[in-house]
């Protein structure tokens, strides 16, 4: 069956406002700084400063470490932040009437499924880039295929290829509507890329990158939602169960698509 978008859309937006979302948020905003004054730092530290200003480089967000700290901060962040997608995805794919609430077994087998979290997401990526050196179609193809991975990995506690198979039937029959949304966040990352250099050029490189690590933490958590009513909507109906219930659906008998 088809995915019912508007439906999906409807539900996302209910489970971004909740507890759970705004957990999300803070973490991605996290992630954003983060990452974003750890690059900066490492970048400032190994390149001379003659071609980093040659290259267009400002100096923005930054860390009080040397260059080698901040890759380990980069790799430190890359890892925490695999694990606490993990967590929010079996967080916000709770019944509506848990959605602000912890599971109990939200860590469980955190170490496994975060290194398959990372692995699956290094792979995809690769399959993406190289999919868009070929007229850009065929990476936003498996963009829109893999969308599910988070979910497959972290909510079934599949591995990484059955993660990736699972989420590649879960998409079968809804690509044209999934591939809306992976349009969607192509066009903001090109709207935000635009603006950027932009607000550098007033001379706030600082408040440029904090800007647009809010604004861009705004528009990842409803899409986040989104993503998650979309996946239990098209794991349930594919099981023929009632999402209301707060019994756990089985996942084992469920056949490849």
């Amino acid at each position: 069956m088809a995915l019912r978008l508007s439906h999906a859309v409807s539900d996302g937006l209910r489970r971004t406002l909740s507890k759970t979302g705004g957990i999300l948020f803070i973490g991605l905003l996290i992630v954003q700084i983060g990452t974003q004054a750890a690059v900066n730092t490492a970048v400032s530290s190994y390149l001379p400063a003659g071609l980093t200003t040659q290259a267009g480089l400002t100096a923005g967000l930054g860390l009080p470490v040397s260059g080698a700290g901040a890759l380990a901060i980069f790799a430190a962040l890359v890892i925490l932040s695999a694990a606490f997608f993990v967590i929010i995805a079996r967080t916000m794919t709770q019944p509506q009437d848990k959605i602000s609430t912890i599971p109990v077994d939200a860590t469980r087998r955190l170490g496994r499924t975060t290194l398959a979290m990372l692995i699956g997401g290094i792979l995809i990526s690769v399959s993406v880039f190289v999919g868009t050196l070929f007229f850009i179609l065929p990476g936003l193809f498996l963009a829109t295929s893999f969308l599910f991975i988070v979910f497959t990995i972290a909510v079934e506690d599949r591995g990484v290829i059955d993660g990736l198979k699972r989420s590649w039937g879960l998409a079968s029959g809804s690509r044209l509507k999934l591939f809306a949304l992976v349009v969607l966040t192509t066009v903001f990352g090109g709207v935000i890329g635009g603006i950027a250099p932009l607000l550098d050029y007033g001379g706030i490189p600082v408040a440029s990158e904090a800007i647009v690590a809010v604004v861009t933490a705004a528009f990842l958590t409803p899409y986040y939602g989104i993503l998650a009513a979309s996946y239990l909507q098209l794991r349930d109906e594919r099981r023929g169960v009632d999402r209301r219930s707060t019994e756990p659906a089985d996942a084992s008998g469920t056949a490849e698509l």
